[in-house]
């Protein structure tokens, strides 16, 4: 698999430049895993972290599913890694996990939120309540929040793929 990245407009206007920020902040998580094996994959930072890139994929499946498909579209989407016995359970993974399997998984969560969203006025309230908090948000909130969420854990990613083999760039 070889990530293409699109930069963002530069030029645009406001759902084109949030949905081309959000768009390259997934192609970047994409980026920093390719060409890893699951092993390395699943390696964790530094001790005592378990943070993984593994885990910060299956991390990312949760959060678009739990802002575009609950709270945008009021879809019953359950979590797909955690539940309330084990909320961080996307990061914790098992020798059955592979990078295949939670790929696919947020693929298949990317492009639901790509239909959930389209054609949803930026300003309008969600459809849905977020979980903990009971409110309605917007598109435009939601997308903020994604750009904001994507590249902190892509700062993440930066640096354990740097540990990993020494690669690093944007």
């Amino acid at each position: 698999m070889t990530t293409e990245r699109s930069e963002p407009p530069v030029d645009a206007d406001e759902r084109a430049m949030l949905e081309g920020w959000v768009e390259y902040h997934r192609q970047t998580l994409a980026w920093k895993c390719e060409g890893l094996t699951d092993e390395q994959l699943r390696t964790a930072a530094v001790a005592p972290s378990t943070l993984t890139l593994m885990g910060l994929v299956r991390h990312m499946a949760e959060v678009e599913r739990s802002w575009y498909r609950r709270v945008l579209a009021a879809e019953d989407a359950g979590p797909i890694y955690y539940s309330d016995e084990d909320p961080e359970g996307e990061f914790r993974l098992t020798g059955a996990d592979t990078f295949t399997e939670a790929h696919a998984t947020w693929q298949a969560e990317i492009e639901a939120a790509r239909r959930n969203a389209a054609g949803v006025p930026l300003g309008e309230p969600t459809r849905g309540r977020h979980l903990r908090t009971g409110e309605r948000y917007t598109l435009r909130w939601i997308h903020t929040h994604m750009i904001e969420e994507y590249a902190r854990h892509n700062g993440h990613a930066d640096l354990i793929r740097e540990r990993l083999d020494g690669a690093t760039g944007d």
